[in-house]
């Protein structure tokens, strides 16, 4: 019988979350509460869509067309690593249809489910959030050791990975965060691509919608020049 699992939303064609063209699967539920996440909606368990692994796979395999040789589909949330009996299970038919796959994750479950999940995986899109244990803990509620040692087995298991961080000014629109970065990046020869990502608050909305507070609604996007200028330091 077909695994159910919970998705958020279905985006068919996206151009942002991985090499080429691809579909975007934001699974629903996230144990982590960001303070800048613009995804809300994603962020409880009772939430969502039930879809069954056969159905999500139809959506899916009718855009293979458009992947060309780069593309694919890409699982992001919430947290995907919450749904792993469901993602091993249409990931193993994703692989057998030559689909690639990606996985858009905060890394903050590492388990033996998790590593069998992984070695389904082409691709893995680590979200590294900050380069400290402190601001991790009080500005995610995870801590920087998780994410590290998600980082560490993906390089052991040399699984190609893109490290993202979203750049918050205030929080990680400075050297020492690009710092901790390039140090990353010379350790772990898994990484294969920085994405630093520009801080928005276009989710205010939906935050008010849904009666929450957005505590970064006061926070501006960083600005081009800002942007140009950390990304010439990466390494």
């Amino acid at each position: 019988m077909s695994k159910i699992g919970k998705i958020s939303s279905f985006q068919s064609l996206g151009t942002v979350d991985g090499p080429g063209i691809r579909s975007v699967v934001f699974m629903q539920g996230c144990p982590l509460r960001c303070i800048c996440c613009h995804n809300p909606e994603t962020l409880g368990f009772d939430g969502g869509e039930a879809i069954s692994v056969n159905e999500l796979f139809k959506k899916i395999i009718r855009f293979k067309v458009y992947y060309g040789k780069t593309g694919g589909v890409t699982f992001s949330g919430g947290e995907p690593l919450m749904q792993p009996d469901f993602l091993i299970e249409i990931c193993k038919k994703l692989k057998a249809a030559g689909i690639h796959i990606a996985l858009d994750t905060s890394g903050c479950i590492l388990n033996d489910k998790i590593k069998k999940l992984l070695s389904l995986i082409d691709l893995v899109l680590l979200d590294v959030k900050y380069y400290d244990n402190e601001s991790y803990k009080k500005n995610a509620g995870m801590s920087l050791d998780k994410a590290i040692e998600f980082l560490s087995y993906l390089n052991e298991q040399n699984i190609d990975t893109y490290i993202r961080r979203v750049i918050i000014p205030g929080f990680t629109d400075n050297e020492m965060s690009i710092e901790h970065i390039n140090s990353l990046k010379e350790k772990y020869p898994c990484i294969k691509k920085v994405e630093l990502l520009p801080f928005h608050n276009l989710c205010i909305e939906k935050y008010e919608n849904m009666g929450l507070e957005f505590k970064l609604k006061d926070t501006p996007t960083p600005t081009s020049e800002k942007m140009e200028y950390l990304n010439s330091l990466l390494k």
